[in-house]
């Protein structure tokens, strides 16, 4: 029987959990600290490329600068006989996109709540200067309490991108505004637009914008050719449609900057109690002071 590999002399490579266009992502255990741990590996045929090395450079470090609970850790990164490694926290291995295959639309409430997750991090990314840039179900993982966390920053932009990825347009094409795939370029609305589609999508149970060609699924994204949220689920409670909606929205001045803006849409505070009561007995006394004058008087 062949001996497992071992990367850096630490990770015991084991089953394949995805495989992507760059990299694999296989299961692991760390020998020195005798944990799980998930290890995305660069496929050889790609790690010779500089672009490719960049690319995984800045998502171990943009990862890393993050540093949130909302956010799929990052323990380790190297080389090994050539190809380049991410080492990272081991999750169930659920994602969004598993659930959203099995199940259909998800109650309001659990998208609520996976929004504020993803928020969170965003959030803390966005203020570290730092873009996700592919937010969608895939890189949604669960936790094993039923939590979230990101994943994937592999073409995150941060302060040390390099100028000639900066510019590029990078992302899955479904998540993107129309204006950011005409070539703007990218900002925190971007992940926040794909948020809002990505709950759309939880909430229906179908893809915002399912067209297969990438021709036609532009040009429907460049009409905003979507079925209103409060059209298809009429029982979704106003905040959560407005803030989808407003996410997702054609017109860029319209959609949230930030995710601080968006939470407070989500999650808005909820009104003073009137205080009815309080205000009879008042009006009660008085009417009691007035006739009382008025006996006095005649």
């Amino acid at each position: 029987m062949q001996a497992p590999e071992v990367l850096g002399g630490r990770y015991e490579l084991r089953g394949v959990l995805g495989r992507g266009g760059m990299a694999e992502v296989r299961d692991a255990w760390d020998i020195r600290l005798g944990r799980p741990v998930a290890v995305k590996l660069l496929y050889p045929s790609v790690s010779t490329q500089p672009d490719t090395r960049r690319r995984f450079a800045t998502e171990a470090r943009a990862a890393a600068v993050v540093s949130h609970p909302h956010v799929v850790a990052v323990h380790d990164s190297g080389v090994h006989h050539g190809r380049h490694y991410i080492v990272l926290e081991r999750l169930p291995g659920q994602n969004l996109a598993d659930v959203l295959a099995r199940g259909g639309p998800m109650p309001a409430g659990h998208v609520r709540a996976i929004m504020r997750d993803v928020l969170s991090a965003l959030g803390a990314a966005h203020a570290r200067g730092v873009l996700h840039r592919d937010i969608k179900p895939a890189n949604i993982l669960f936790t094993r309490f039923g939590a979230v966390k990101i994943a994937d920053f592999g073409v995150a932009k941060s302060a040390d991108t390099p100028q000639t990825l900066t510019n590029r347009v990078f992302g899955t094409m479904a998540y993107l505004p129309a204006d950011r795939i005409a070539g703007r370029p990218a900002m925190p609305a971007d992940d926040l637009y794909a948020l809002g589609v990505v709950a759309y999508e939880a909430l229906t149970g179908r893809r915002a914008y399912p067209q297969d060609s990438l021709t036609t699924l532009a040009d429907a994204i460049a009409a905003g050719a979507v079925t209103p949220l409060s059209v298809v689920r009429p029982d979704v409670d106003p905040a959560l449609a407005l803030t989808v909606e407003r996410a997702m929205s054609r017109d860029p001045r319209w959609r949230f900057a930030t995710a601080q803006q968006m939470r407070a849409c989500l999650d808005p505070p909820a009104p003073a109690p009137q205080r009815t009561g309080v205000a009879l007995a008042g009006a009660a006394v008085l009417i009691l002071l007035v006739l009382a004058v008025l006996l006095v008087v005649l």
